[in-house]
């Protein structure tokens, strides 16, 4: 689709505005400035240069507990998406997707620059889960997840994984496929009764009840932040 369709979309900025930093030559894609009518996939890396990131003010940063049953985009056939449940003056949007029946840690926020480190799945960021399934799970299961299974046509990467009880255990990943959990529990012949998701890199859930939300702390931002350039400095 064309990049200021795909900015708007991805909630980085009104369509017009897109077109406004594109003919001034502010936005970068895959590292060249962009042009009024280029397309992208959304898997390109697509950044604001300083004169347009000066020019996005009072951004925001939130974390929610989100309950099972709510979607985190736009709803659908009577759904209730995640703004529905929200009461934020400014416009934020999900940082990752959860489906519909995965609760807990989700982050919201208005700062695409953000989004895209966190969504890009060069980075490889860390992400932890409570996975519950419906009978005892088998050591050899936990360990064929651990070490790679093979889903959607290739080998997911290595996962540390963790039993808590005889049905759950925990499992921390750096990428991110649709169902991924689901689909890996599925492979070993188990189903998944209850996903939660409690960690995405330095930000827990620890301290939200369900329905909660806060704004992140300015710790929480600035470490973010701080591996955001740090990770960025390593790829240059």
């Amino acid at each position: 689709m064309r990049l200021q369709k795909y900015m708007s979309q991805a909630w980085i900025c009104s369509r017009r505005k897109a077109e406004d930093y594109i003919s001034r030559g502010l936005i970068s894609v895959d590292w060249d400035v962009a042009t009024i009518w280029m397309k992208v996939t959304g898997k390109e890396d697509i950044k604001l240069l300083d004169s347009a990131i000066i020019e996005q003010k009072n951004l925001v940063y939130y974390k929610i507990n989100k309950p099972r049953g709510i979607v985190t985009t736009c709803a659908w056939n009577g759904d209730t998406a995640i703004v529905d449940i929200i009461d934020i003056k400014e416009r934020v949007f999900p940082i990752w997707r959860l489906d519909k029946e995965t609760t807990w840690l989700l982050l919201l926020t208005s700062d695409w620059r953000l989004a895209n480190y966190l969504m890009h799945p060069k980075y490889g960021h860390s992400k932890e889960y409570i996975v519950e399934v419906f009978w005892p799970i088998e050591d050899k299961a936990l360990d064929k997840m651990a070490k790679g299974i093979f889903i959607l046509w290739s080998i997911t990467n290595e996962a540390m994984v963790k039993r808590l009880s005889s049905w759950t255990f925990s499992i921390t990943l750096t990428e991110w496929r649709n169902r991924q959990i689901r689909r890996m529990v599925e492979a070993v012949w188990h189903q998944v009764k209850k996903l939660k998701r409690i960690r995405v890199e330095n930000i827990d859930l620890w301290t939200l009840w369900l329905w909660e939300y806060k704004h992140l702390s300015e710790k929480e931002i600035n470490s973010l932040f701080k591996k955001l350039w740090i990770e960025r400095d390593k790829i240059k």
